[in-house]
């Protein structure tokens, strides 16, 4: 069946208190989406942002970002008012999210609302129906909040492992901090599943992205050091990345500690397995980041300042695919499968039957394979103008080599008067790929300011765009289902 979508985060939504919520403009957003004939959301990982902003590195694989519960919302329940929350600094431009405002306040409103908030069942319940991860991450955030947000890595020995006294005496002393961030996610998942049941409504599929990798400092690592390659004083012995390449002369240094996928697989990648349900669970589709990493990663020695001393090593390869589809068989996944990929990887990603992605950006650089170039598409796989870790589409035509734009320009029979990005949209609308999936910013035409993510980087740039008000608006709307329907994706 031929879909399409739209690849927006929540963050960039417009509205007020400095970033983008599972609010009203969330629904109108569903609404949007289904008037242009959008079967899709592609959104980004929904657990608490982390190191440099990122979603992709978050503190807990389970947990949901509260930055994203509506405020106004808990007004209307009675649990905060509205001079509480307009007499704070949310950052002075609506166009960008204002990460360390939202650090600095969210919680305390949140803890306003808690005061007000008597427990009652549904919340007992949610507390017992998440009973896997809430407890260990409410007690990972409160001694964080309390350590004055040090790392676990560096707490008293009794703490960093785990120690079975010392849990029970912080589980004591914190309990009333523990009730509070089990709350904050109580208020989270009550808010994502009205917002999730309206897209179902409105006949829309939420995609959603699982990272490969998980942070040093996290509720995963710290309550499961087992499961990563860490020495005894639970320090990385090798940490993930990519190799240099064309784009990076040093690689990517991510630092992420890697998994140890013989135990992993010991176990029947329980760990793993128990993850992507969870997935699951929000999500309608999952994209799986890094796909390639499955089957060999980039290891690099823990300490090193660059990822050129790194080293390919085998990962788990279709025995961990096959596992996960025998256990989870109901799931829906899309391979991330761009980097540098082997025939080993295109194998492993035909023999799981998950659908490819194509990015139209890649197709006309020489330092990429012309498997991007439309042509060469198989149906199973999903096409993109560019994703949240490329340049909007506006800025490629601006920036490109010339000859990388007028290759383009002919083969996409581009031209000023339909709009130069509306031309590589209409491209990816009518390829052969199943899916199709196009940012928003293409949709709008924007240009560089408008980039989501500078991989590689620490950018203050990153992860901060947000939409205008009255971005999509009935106008659009109606333009994208035009071309949706002309290519046979309603």
């Amino acid at each position: 069946m031929r879909e399409s979508g739209i690849l927006m985060h929540i963050t960039s939504l417009p509205g007020p208190y400095g970033v983008g919520t599972m609010g009203k403009q969330a629904f109108a957003f569903v609404d949007f989406l289904h008037a242009a004939g959008q079967r899709c959301w592609q959104i980004l990982p929904l657990t608490p942002t982390g190191y440099g902003d990122s979603p992709y590195q978050s503190c807990s694989t389970y947990a949901g970002n509260h930055y994203l519960i509506d405020l106004p919302m808990l007004v209307e329940e009675g649990l905060l008012r509205c001079d509480e929350i307009d007499r704070l600094d949310w950052g002075g431009q609506s166009d960008r999210v204002d990460f360390g405002k939202l650090y600095q306040n969210r919680l305390g409103v949140l803890q306003i609302a808690y005061g007000r908030f008597t427990p009652n069942r549904e919340f007992e319940q949610f507390c017992q129906e998440n009973k896997n991860w809430l407890p260990d991450y409410a007690l990972y955030m409160s001694l964080k909040d309390k350590l004055g947000g040090q790392p676990w890595y560096v707490w008293e020995d009794e703490l960093k492992y785990r120690k079975a006294d010392a849990i029970s005496a912080a589980n004591e002393e914190q309990q009333e901090r523990i009730r509070f961030f089990c709350f904050v996610q109580y208020l989270f998942f009550k808010q994502w599943s009205a917002l999730r049941d309206y897209a179902h409504l409105k006949d829309v599929r939420i995609i959603g992205d699982v990272p490969i990798y998980v942070p040093y400092d996290s509720a995963d690592v710290w309550c499961n050091p087992q499961w990563f390659q860490l020495d005894e004083n639970r320090n990385p012995t090798a940490v993930a990345g990519c190799p240099p390449d064309a784009f990076t002369e040093d690689g990517q240094l991510w630092g992420n500690p890697v998994y140890r996928w013989d135990l992993l697989k010991e176990a029947g990648y329980c760990w793993w397995i128990d993850r992507l349900a969870a997935a699951g669970r929000l999500y309608d589709v999952v994209r799986l980041d890094h796909f390639r990493g499955f089957e060999a990663y980039w290891s690099v020695p823990a300490g090193d300042t660059t990822a050129r001393n790194g080293h390919w090593v085998k990962g788990p390869g279709l025995d961990f695919i096959h596992a996960v589809q025998e256990k989870l068989p109901q799931m829906h996944f899309i391979a991330e499968d761009l980097g540098f990929l082997t025939q080993e990887v295109l194998d492993m990603r035909n023999d799981s039957g998950y659908p490819g992605m194509k990015v139209l950006e890649f197709a006309f650089d020489s330092r990429e394979p012309s498997a991007y170039l439309p042509h060469t598409y198989p149906a199973n796989s999903v096409c993109y103008t560019g994703t949240h870790d490329n340049m909007t589409m506006r800025q490629w035509l601006e920036t490109a080599t010339p000859d990388a734009v007028a290759y383009a320009t002919e083969y996409m029979r581009l031209s000023e008067h339909e709009g130069m990005v509306w031309g590589v949209i209409r491209t990816a609308m009518s390829s052969v790929s199943d899916l199709c999936v196009i940012q928003m910013q293409d949709f709008l035409n924007l240009g560089g300011e408008a980039r989501m993510n500078f991989p590689g980087t620490m950018s203050s740039a990153n992860w901060t765009w947000r939409a205008g008000d009255g971005f999509a608006d009935n106008g659009l709307a109606q333009r994208i289902r035009h071309l949706t329907r002309l290519y046979g994706r309603i």
